[in-house]
């Protein structure tokens, strides 16, 4: 006889909590909203029960609370930043026993950190760029606080932090869908940065004698060394796209350059790339290799020489079979489900209770008797 089936897990009740920088999902550039939609809509559909901290402007199936009406990076009288993430930040804390954790996605540090101790359920942090070891010593203060990375690069990078997971971010099949014919161009999607690589991905143009394409705002670093380089011809500078003309720009490259000078945690970029079917030309920092298949969805070379003499490999490469790699790796669903076994991992084990501190009450606190 068959054992019954035992009956479904409860449902979790997760404070999420976004970034505030903008409507969540973003309307052009972003990330970071870009995948906190896709989670808090993705936990949703898996029978969670998801409250999304985020400005009034976001538009999610979960419900949403808004401490501001739109963005910092909009309305410039919401000053200073710091104060405007932690403020939002704090109504989640607030309102804690109404949840069974809190999920910050961190801008830029994990301001979370501080309601570690404080907090009667577990604050759990997922950051989005690749930590310095003197932002690591400062965090370590909190070693029992969970982290959720984002890759296994950046997870070695948090040594002495409690990872309670790393979970690839994902791309939705259903907006960057596939095309298998691009047209004839090389694309650069990115912030104009040093560290992102634009000028070695207008050198690899050059000297392969491809076209290229820029898509990013223009900035100072745009104006100072990029534009110089620009003929309208050969080198085209897109603006910053939107969703629609994101996607159309990947489906239409021949591949994406990703020439990092600087490493980097994930890079949602590529990921979205190889989902319309478009394979990667990059240099080997960061996560990169971690995400790129060799021979399969693209190359990571160890120099731009090597990359140069290596892109004729990377345009051969069979579109449809980078997509099919694409959606076995990085659904959303695939996210989601991971994120939801994370949350149960950390919700069972044990804590201390609210205003102890881990390994002893005084550690780190100087009493000063006058």
């Amino acid at each position: 006889m068959t054992a019954p089936a035992p009956p479904p897990a409860p449902a979790l009740r997760i404070a999420l909590v976004g970034p505030v920088a903008q409507a969540i999902p973003p309307a052009r550039s972003g990330s970071i909203e870009t995948v906190t939609a896709m989670l808090a809509d993705g936990l949703v559909a898996r029978g969670q029960d998801v409250t999304l901290f985020a400005a009034a402007s976001s538009t999610t199936a979960a419900r949403l609370h808004a401490v501001f009406a739109d963005g910092y990076n909009h309305d410039t009288d919401l000053w200073p930043w710091e104060l405007c993430e932690l403020l939002n930040l704090a109504a989640a804390v607030e309102r804690a026993a109404a949840f069974d954790l809190i999920h910050y996605q961190a801008e830029y540090a994990p301001l979370s950190l501080a309601w570690t101790r404080v907090s009667p359920v577990p604050v759990v942090q997922t950051l989005h760029h690749a930590p310095s070891p003197t932002e690591v010593a400062l965090w370590s203060r909190y070693p029992e606080a969970p982290f959720v990375a984002v890759s296994r690069a950046q997870a070695d990078l948090l040594t002495g932090l409690n990872v309670a997971g790393t979970i690839h971010h994902a791309v939705d099949p259903r907006v960057f869908g596939y095309r298998a014919a691009p047209d004839d161009y090389l694309l650069f999607l990115g912030r104009f940065t040093a560290g992102k690589g634009v000028l070695e991905a207008v050198e690899v143009a050059r000297r392969t004698g491809h076209r290229l394409v820029l898509a990013a705002a223009g900035n100072e670093y745009y104006r100072a060394a990029v534009a110089p380089l620009v003929d309208g011809d050969r080198v085209v500078h897109a603006g910053e796209a939107d969703l629609e003309a994101k996607v159309a720009l990947l489906q239409g490259a021949r591949a994406l350059l990703y020439p990092l000078q600087a490493a980097e945690s994930f890079g949602l970029v590529l990921i979205e790339a190889m989902m319309c079917g478009t394979p990667i030309a990059a240099l080997d920092r960061g996560a990169v290799r971690e995400l790129v298949d060799e021979g399969s969805t693209g190359h990571a070379y160890a120099s731009l020489d090597a990359l140069v003499r290596g892109l004729d490999d990377v345009l051969a490469l069979d579109r449809g079979r980078v997509r099919a790699r694409a959606l076995e790796r990085f659904r959303p669903e695939r996210m989601v489900d991971a994120h939801i076994d994370a949350y149960r991992r950390i919700v069972a084990a044990p804590r201390p209770a609210p205003g102890t501190v881990a390994g002893g009450a005084t550690r780190g606190l100087v009493v000063r008797h006058v």
